[in-house]
């Protein structure tokens, strides 16, 4: 096979951050390969492009891959999520595998991501950080999970629900200690909102909005001071 497979990041909320590169290479495509073929159809809408579509989820099966590969065949596919960067904690990364292995040429077009763009908005340190994604349900699992970032400098980025975010911060709290958090939610859309707060007061978790989904940033163990007095976080 001697197709391509162009990896698309699109906007998280605002549809203005979509690129020129972007654009072009959504245009281009002879397939798109999306996450939820109702989201990636309104931007088709926006893009006025009517291309086919075939859904690429957790769900997807390699055998289910396999097929989308031979349909591809020489053809050139965009892979698209439901906004930021496909195959970073959405559907993307199983299917460039296999890609690659079949003699696929793999491309990206780099763009909005929620990650960089709440690490952006937090403030934080983030020389260094580590991206979690979401984590388990259980609370178990959760601490588990947090468990090795105990003592750790690394700036915290993860996603979770509106309606769990506050049993998420008190399990921090019992595991990370007394640090600093924002919580971004409709980043880039016109209700964006950074709540800021820290992790041992339960006052900020009490009137969380149950709207949107949230990227938490979850600040480094501080480890000193700075001779002029600003923190440090090595």
């Amino acid at each position: 096979m001697a197709g391509k497979i162009v990896l698309v990041a699109t906007p998280i909320g605002n549809l203005g951050d979509l690129s020129p590169r972007a654009v072009e290479a959504l245009t281009s495509a002879q397939i798109w390969l999306v996450e939820d073929s109702r989201v990636s159809g309104k931007l088709q809408s926006v893009l006025n492009l009517r291309r086919p579509m075939r859904v690429l989820n957790e769900h997807t099966t390699d055998g289910k891959i396999g097929s989308y590969l031979e349909e591809i065949g020489d053809q050139t596919a965009a892979v698209l999520s439901d906004g930021g960067a496909p195959g970073i904690s959405d559907p993307g990364a199983r299917l460039v595998d296999l890609a690659a292995d079949a003699g696929f040429e793999i491309d990206a077009i780099p763009g909005p991501s929620a990650v960089t763009t709440a690490l952006m908005l937090s403030g934080f340190y983030a020389q260094r950080f580590a991206f979690l994604g979401f984590l388990p349900r259980k609370p178990g699992a959760i601490r588990s999970e947090l468990m090795p970032f105990a003592e750790s400098p690394m700036t915290l980025v993860l996603f979770e629900s509106p309606f769990r975010v506050a049993s998420l911060l008190k399990l921090a709290s019992e595991v990370l200690g007394d640090r600093r958090f924002a919580l971004c939610r409709e980043m880039t859309k016109f209700h964006q909102e950074i709540i800021r707060g820290h992790l041992l007061s339960d006052e900020e978790s009490r009137k969380l909005p149950t709207k949107g989904e949230y990227c938490i940033v979850i600040e480094g163990k501080r480890r000193g001071l700075r001779t002029d007095n600003s923190d440090v976080l090595e």
